[in-house]
């Protein structure tokens, strides 16, 4: 069984994901993985979230370890795609992947025909 790294989301990052699962009937296939990681969390206050932890909102900078490609996203609901240029959405596997996540840390995620490997480079609120 695979190693994961310690994750830390705010209660409200929780709460939104959870509106958004109930709310918009959203398939199982994209919530499952976010679900594996929320019931896995340290779950702390808004105000207690470190700077350095992705949260929704948060523009983060991730290297994809096997192809060394660096991208730049903001993390968001389904319901705010569009208000970001490099918008991905939590329910994304990517996104599901990185949400509380620190700087420095590293994830294995499932892309379509293998698992990938990502690191956490930067992260602004």
């Amino acid at each position: 069984m695979e190693n994961k790294p310690e994750i830390t989301i705010s209660r409200s990052d929780v709460a939104e994901i959870e509106y958004q699962i109930t709310q918009q009937g959203l398939p199982e296939e994209l919530t499952s993985a976010l679900e594996d990681e929320i019931s896995r969390a340290t779950l702390v206050a808004n105000n207690a979230l470190p700077k350095d932890v992705v949260a929704i909102g948060s523009q983060v900078t991730f290297k994809v370890l096997e192809t060394n490609n660096v991208f730049t996203k903001t993390l968001c609901l389904p319901t705010d795609i569009n208000k970001y240029e490099d918008a991905i959405s939590i329910f994304a596997p990517i996104g599901s992947a990185i949400i509380g996540l620190r700087v420095g840390q590293r994830i294995n995620w499932q892309v379509q025909r293998a698992n990938q490997t990502v690191e956490i480079i930067s992260v602004a609120q």
